[in-house]
């Protein structure tokens, strides 16, 4: 399937550098909303530059890939999915719920497929990870904890101070990746209560043309979340932007018998164990998708359900499940109290 890129910046080098690992889809052009990003990318990477209109009226375009900032992902996906076009976002899938619920609503009118990061649940250590607690590996769940603790990308990214904005914050740029996890390993989130902090008011961009430039941060950048699922688990999740030069990423699975532990869940393979009563870690060996094992394995999921009529993996409803479990941790954290969730297909049928 032929992909429009829309989007030139950090995560699109990563997708269309890692996109020779699929035979499913190629990108062929691209498009940026900061004119001037799209020409030198396309040169480097062997692709047509096209303004945002071109590329969503190019006929050869089958799919828009949504690589923009957080706080435009709605807008350019409402108009790829209106030019006739599939859509893949990064995530989150809108910064608000009521404009995914209208992004969903679109896709399935149109009758178009609308996918959403993260992928990585889709890979063979957290594929591994399911069918462990699906065969009773670690007897009933009980909870679940996950924590990605890292210290912002104010360090690494040119335009980073587009993360530290209402849209952005470790809520809904690294919440995602665990509740995505959760939600594939255990079923839904029911209710949720968070606290969530900002203990750093300011930050300074890092790197590129505007390093040294600084900015106020308007999100909570250290929260914390407990999650009552709907099967009755537990799960406790903390993400941070405050951990400066660190990275701490992981999820465990307590049950009544033993404790799964789940690698990085922005990052393909890493080790799978199982822990029973007071024994040492045994770790658990699975064949892994090999090159495919890499961001754009949920583009590929997607065509592939496409060509076979099944539901792809990282749905429009999961995004839109995950989107709504992250803002109401933030909304729980302003108003000191718990936030109970529709159920996934309920919360689309609601609109």
């Amino acid at each position: 399937m032929r992909v429009g890129v829309v989007g030139c910046g950090v995560i699109a080098e990563r997708y269309v550098s890692d996109s020779h690992a699929f035979a499913s889809w190629e990108p062929t052009a691209c498009a940026d909303l900061e004119l001037g990003f799209s020409a030198p990318f396309a040169l480097e990477h062997g692709l047509r530059a096209a303004s945002f209109d071109t590329l969503l009226s190019d006929p050869e375009v089958e799919l828009v890939l949504n690589l923009t900032p957080p706080g435009a992902h709605a807008a350019v996906s409402r108009s790829a999915l209106s030019a006739g076009k599939h859509v893949y976002s990064e995530k989150p899938l809108a910064t608000s719920v009521e404009e995914g619920r209208e992004l969903v609503a679109q896709a399935r009118r149109l009758g178009l497929r609308l996918g959403c990061a993260p992928d990585i649940f889709l890979g063979s250590a957290y594929q591994l990870g399911r069918r462990l607690i699906e065969e009773g590996a670690i007897g009933t769940p009980l909870g679940a904890a996950a924590v990605i603790l890292v210290g912002g990308p104010d360090s690494w990214h040119p335009n980073a101070d587009v993360f530290f904005r209402p849209g952005g914050g470790p809520l809904l740029d690294l919440a995602p990746y665990y509740l995505s996890a959760i939600v594939s390993l255990l079923g839904p989130i029911a209710s949720v209560s968070g606290f969530a902090v900002t203990p750093t008011a300011e930050r300074t961009l890092g790197v590129g043309p505007r390093a040294g430039a600084t900015f106020p941060v308007q999100v909570p950048t250290h929260a914390a979340a407990v999650m009552q699922l709907a099967g009755g688990t537990l799960a406790t999740l903390t993400v941070s932007f405050e951990a400066l030069g660190q990275y701490v990423s992981g999820l465990q699975v307590f049950g009544s018998e033993a404790t799964l532990s789940l690698p990085d869940a922005n990052a393909f393979g890493g080790e799978v164990s199982l822990r029973r009563g007071l024994s040492e870690s045994e770790s658990h060996a699975y064949s892994s998708l090999g090159a495919q094992e890499t961001r754009g394995l949920g583009v590929h999921d997607l065509v592939e359900a496409i060509r076979a009529d099944r539901p792809h993996g990282a749905s429009d409803t999961n995004a839109l499940h995950v989107l709504d479990a992250a803002t109401a941790v933030i909304r729980s954290a302003a108003e000191r109290k718990a936030i109970d969730l529709a159920a996934p297909e309920e919360l689309f049928e609601h609109h």
